[in-house]
């Protein structure tokens, strides 16, 4: 079976470590995670290789989409590469990666999410990480 990648990149404003700290401590999490209309609940990181994280997604119509996966990769404050999966999901998990480069006074966020099914779930994911892109801007911004 043929697996598809998505690359989205964001420039914001920040240091690498800002961001790198916003992506990984869930207080932080909380407050940008998720596109526009989507509440992000209970995130749980245990920031180590072999640890584990979960995210819940709350939709507007009060759905809760978990996200769970464990840290492959840990180079604060340049790369961070998990495995991700929707609880109940598909057996093979897929996997992304987060980078980010400094660039002058701000820093490039690049994700890579690797090993999807489908281009409809493709652009699912799309939509989701230009949002969550955007929130993360936005926190960033306050």
């Amino acid at each position: 079976m043929r697996h598809l990648t998505l690359t989205i990149r964001r420039l914001i404003r920040a240091a690498p470590e800002r961001l790198f700290a916003a992506w990984t401590q869930p207080e932080q999490l909380r407050d940008w995670w998720g596109p526009e209309g989507v509440d992000c609940v209970a995130p749980e990181v245990d920031l180590r290789v072999g640890g584990r994280y979960r995210i819940g997604n709350r939709f507007p119509d009060g759905r809760v989409a978990w996200i769970a996966g464990e840290f492959e990769v840990i180079d604060p404050p340049h790369r961070l590469t998990y495995t991700w999966s929707l609880e109940g999901g598909a057996d093979l998990a897929e996997r992304v990666t987060v980078r980010f480069e400094r660039r002058g006074d701000s820093t490039e966020v690049i994700v890579t999410h690797e090993r999807i099914a489908s281009e409809a779930v493709r652009d699912r994911h799309r939509e989701g990480w230009e949002g969550c892109l955007a929130g993360l801007a936005s926190y960033i911004a306050q």
